[in-house]
């Protein structure tokens, strides 16, 4: 489990930001959409001033001064505190070094897929497939248009997120080829209990008929568990 407050990587950005020298909350949202964060960190404004006032409330930032520009309402400059910058440190060394379980979506969705036909899977995820395809091809184009010479330093969460898409891709191609070509384990099983579920089989039923049918490949069921 996260430490206390720790939960939103938006927090962690604004004390980046406030490490590089004081800010208001505006200026805070507009480096971080100048430098592409969004991509990385869910941003938004109303969500910005809760996470700021929260950091102020732990004593990691605070406030330095009131400015106004022209016609524009008050804002608030803020600077980080000796604590926030040796919260900072800690809490990026610790996302650094130490994996922590991320539950994304999809992973959720793959856990759950036997809920739908291997027909409406597979169609399914040749849609995600074609949608990633065009994420990876603007990722690679945004990559051909970087300056020659332009620090990695400031690229690498993009590198990161296009390997992350590049591996999915691969992931998707290999699955859905299975799938269509029967390679995949457990698919007649699978296409067994949707016929029975759609007939109107009650659970029981499925249950009795596929362990009767395909007993060989749900011998699985009746293996005794290890000590």
């Amino acid at each position: 489990m996260a430490p206390r407050g720790r939960a939103n990587p938006l927090a962690l950005a604004v004390l980046t930001l406030l490490n590089e020298r004081p800010m208001h909350p505006y200026e805070m949202s507009g480096t971080l959409r100048e430098r592409r964060k969004e991509d990385s960190i869910k941003l938004n404004y109303g969500s910005l001033y809760s996470v700021v006032e929260s950091l102020r409330k732990r004593g990691l930032i605070e406030s330095r001064e009131t400015v106004r520009e022209g016609r524009r309402p008050e804002r608030t400059v803020y600077e980080i505190t000796p604590a926030g910058v040796a919260e900072m440190h800690d809490w990026l060394s610790d996302l650094l070094a130490n994996p922590a379980k991320e539950f994304a979506q999809f992973e959720a969705a793959l856990s759950l897929m036997p809920v739908l036909s291997p027909e409406e899977v597979v169609r399914l995820l040749e849609a995600r497939l074609r949608t990633q395809l065009l994420a990876k091809q603007s990722y690679e184009a945004i990559a051909a248009t970087t300056p020659e010479g332009f620090p990695r330093l400031f690229t690498i969460e993009a590198e990161f997120r296009q390997a992350l898409l590049e591996t999915e891709v691969g992931f998707i191609r290999n699955l859905v080829r299975e799938m269509k070509t029967g390679e995949f384990d457990g698919l007649r099983v699978w296409s067994r209990m949707h016929e029975l579920r759609e007939s109107g089989a009650t659970p029981d039923e499925i249950e009795a008929r596929v362990a009767t049918e395909f007993a060989e490949e749900m011998s699985w069921l009746s293996q005794p568990e290890q000590d």
